[in-house]
This record gives structure tokens, sequence and C-alpha cells, in this order.
């Protein structure tokens, strides 16, 4: 999958900057103005130079400002993760400015929530419509016996109302309910009532509309300041977003909002490492204050709240989901070029393609964690 008509590259200058570059990169597979998918062309001289000094912010930043492209984005970051380039793309004063700054400020409070909602989610509904499949689900798919996005996507919202033993009914708190994928299906296919939050007007508009006629209500809301009981609540796609100083407070919040006897599927991409960080070009263009939890954070926070049943791990389901997105994405940007830029347009499929590395190589998990109050009896999760 090409991103543009090929350009012609650069006449490579001779710089200390290159030269160590291309040590970085010896061995990878991937060559400087060579014609594999994977291979870097470069646009502009300063390149080498952006990348060394920033990292991942620098690379990012230069793709959106046409600096370099390649065939397959995907494969060449593949192949730098996989090369252990990962981890030292992120100059070390950007790791230390964030720790700094997590450690002295709650990034995620409730007067920054609605940050993320902001930058991303309220780019337009224009946008992810076209990108996302027509369960506007924009999370992991499961793609054990999909063949292709949608049948992946209507497997997870199945998979997850089967995990929460669904029955008419029953109340429903879907905490960061996006568009309305989950609550449309299980409210429309399993016969529940279903509270849906999110911080982000778009979606909330759109998520109503969807779910007109049904027994949804859909709330413009912070998760702390929810009321109530249900008897499930579901969360989707939305933990990524909390920060670990605020683990115990949304584990103590849904140990509040569950009935005793009821059941808490919990859906987020998960860390392999424990460490407090963020990718300095994702927290500036993508997820604002977006941190991602490893399994320790996730064991440690519900400890003393929810008891754990069932821990389910399909990562790898995510590189499909996001070649997807990208294909879908490609295909109908000229539908709403007229309403973008270009730089929009390359931010998103760096994002993208970068992600769909990250989990092609394990450097990324997807995981489904299913808790309860400590009811009795054998908890049996249906895969």
């Amino acid at each position: 999958m090409t991103s543009e008509p090929r350009l012609r590259p650069i006449l490579l200058p001779d710089t200390r900057a290159r030269r160590v570059f291309e040590r970085l990169i010896a061995g990878s597979g991937i060559s400087l103005n060579g014609d594999a998918p994977q291979d870097l062309r470069i646009f502009h001289p300063d390149f080498f130079s952006r990348v060394l000094h920033q990292g991942n912010l620098g690379l990012g930043e230069s793709y959106m400002d046409g600096w370099w492209d390649c065939g397959r984005i995907d494969e060449m970051a593949y192949r730098l993760l996989q090369h252990g380039l990962g981890e030292r793309a992120k100059p070390p004063h950007e790791r230390f400015l964030y720790r700094l700054q997590a450690g002295f400020f709650n990034l995620q409070s409730k007067a920054r929530a609605t940050m993320v909602g902001e930058a991303h989610y309220d780019l337009g509904n224009n946008l992810f419509e076209r990108m996302l499949d027509s369960t506007m689900c924009y999370s992991c798919g499961y793609w054990k016996q999909a063949r292709t996005l949608h049948e992946a996507q209507l497997a997870k919202l199945e998979l997850a109302c089967r995990k929460l033993d669904l029955s008419p009914g029953m109340t429903v708190l879907d905490i960061g309910c996006g568009w309305g994928s989950f609550a449309e299906h299980a409210a429309r296919h399993h016969g529940v009532e279903v509270t849906g939050i999110t911080i982000s007007r778009e979606q909330a508009a759109l998520s109503r509309q969807r779910c007109d006629g049904l027994p949804v209500e859909i709330l413009l809301q912070d998760y702390r300041d929810l009321t109530g009981t249900y008897d499930r609540v579901v969360s989707i796609g939305m933990f990524e977003h909390v920060g670990h100083r605020n683990y115990q407070t949304y584990f103590r919040t849904v140990e509040d909002r569950l009935a005793d006897d009821g059941l808490f599927l919990l859906h987020t991409i998960g860390s392999n490492h424990s460490r407090v960080s963020a990718d300095p070009w994702f927290n500036r263009y993508i997820f604002p204050n977006g941190v991602l939890p490893s399994a320790k954070h996730i064991a440690q926070a519900s400890k003393g709240h929810l008891l754990m049943e069932d821990w389910h791990n399909f990562g790898p389901d995510y590189d499909p989901t996001l070649m997807a997105w990208l294909e879908n994405f490609d295909s109908h940007w000229h539908e709403i070029a007229h309403h973008y830029n270009e730089r929009t347009r390359r931010m998103f499929r760096y994002y993208l393609s970068v992600c769909a590395s990250a989990f092609r190589s394990r450097d990324l998990q997807l995981w489904q964690v299913v808790f309860s109050r400590g009811r009795p009896g054998r908890y049996d999760a249906p895969r």
C-alpha cells in the first residue's frame, strides 16, 4: 500500500548525522532511497539531524512535513522495532520530562479530561465514519474466525456481551462509550438497558443518533461523576486515558457502581513495561495525556476493589484492525480532503501504520479482563 505517487529523493548529504543514522539502521533490512516497500525515501537534507535530535517526535513530524516517505510505513516501523530501536528512539530528556510532569501533576485530572476529546475524537465524525466500519468501533476487532473488519468488530462486541453474561432487562454502564458501538449492539441484540458516557461532544451526538429508539442513554460526563448501580459495567478502549495517578479512583468508581453479583469487562491496550512514559509524538498529535497501563498497574490498582476472573490477550488482532482502518482511510480520503489538510492526512497515515507495527512486533498488547466483586461460583470465560 503506497501513500502517494513516488517523488524523486534527494542526493543524500555526506554528513555525520547521516552516517550515524545509517549505523543505527544497519541490519534492519531498511535502505535509504531504495525500492523495497520498507525503504526510506528522503526529500530533505536535514532529515537525519532532526531524527537524531528528536527521536520518535522528529520522525513523525518530519513525515507530516513531507521530508520522507516509504511504500509501507508499517513494515519500516516493524523492522525498526525488531531491530531494537523502539525505546532508544525516545530521547532521555523527553522521558525525563514526562515522568517529571506525571510525578507532580495529574495529567488526566477532571479539568484536563476533555483535552483528548477535543484534540482527537472531535476531529470530525465524517473522518471516523470513513475510516471505521459501520459498527463505528474504534478499538481492536476479534479476528479468531473473522475475515473482514466488520466481522471482526461484530465478533468483538458479541464476545464482550458473552463474557458479561448479559440477559434481557439488565442495566449496563458503558464507560467511554465512543460512538455507541457496544451500547447499540448490547441493547439491540441482548435486550439490556445501557447508560453510556463519553467526554467527546462529537461522539455523544452520533451515539444518540445511532441508538435512537433503543433503551440507551448517552451522557457527556466524566467517569468520576457517575452515580447509581448497574448489573454490568463495560469499558472498551477508554482506560488508556485514565492515567496512573487515577487507576485507584477508576477501580473504586467501578466497584461503587457495580452490583454485588455484577461483572465488569475492561478492554484496554497494554504495555509490556510498568514505567510511566508516553511517546512524545503520540502525546502531542493523537492522544494527549494518554498512557498505557501494564499488567502490574491493573493488578495493583484493582486489588482490594475487584476480583479478577479472567485475562485474555489478543493483541496480534490489532495489527489487521489498524491495517483495515488505514485501507479505509486511504480509499475514502478524497471524499473528505476538502475538510482537512495534507498534514492531517499524513498524521493519520503515520499513526495507523506505526501502531500496527507495534502490535505486530508484540511491543503492545490488547487485553480483555473480567472482574467481579467476588460473587460465588465459577466463572467460565467465553473465547
